[in-house]
């Protein structure tokens, strides 16, 4: 199980089950709504993730997707599109332990900011690597 949070405390998240679709994205909707030039994200089947305490306030970044965060702190916690309604992504670095799991690709990266150069060898998908998990 893995346990997490908001910045402030009034948000904490648990996730079961094996972390999947580990990444960085670079798509501009990620760059926006963290304010960071690339977002490290995994996923869960949605039936493992639970609130412990609080509730996310949503925001419609797109249409058929909404991004939960806090509604104290504004920190970003979760994204969920309406194509894979049976998983939900979670920040990384929401995780109490982000060290606890290890990105293993790129996406959206022909949208990377140009100074942005990674330096590790990990896969590099010019957009979404295509398929959910359930």
């Amino acid at each position: 199980m893995l346990h997490g949070g908001c910045h402030c405390g009034e948000l904490r998240y648990e996730a079961g089950g094996t972390p999947y679709h580990i990444t960085f994205c670079h798509c501009a909707d990620c760059r926006r709504s963290s304010g960071a030039p690339l977002l490290a994200w995994f996923s869960v089947p949605a039936s493992q993730f639970r609130l412990t305490r609080g509730s996310l306030a949503f925001y419609a970044s797109s249409p058929g997707a909404r991004r939960g965060f806090c509604p104290a702190c504004g920190a970003s916690l979760t994204y969920q599109n309406d194509q894979h309604p049976h998983e939900v992504d979670i920040t990384a670095a929401s995780l109490d332990d982000p060290a606890a799991i290890t990105p293993e690709d790129h996406l959206w990266f022909a949208s990377r900011l140009p100074w942005m150069v990674p330096g590790d060898t990990l896969p590099r998908h010019a957009r979404e690597r295509g398929g959910s998990r359930e």
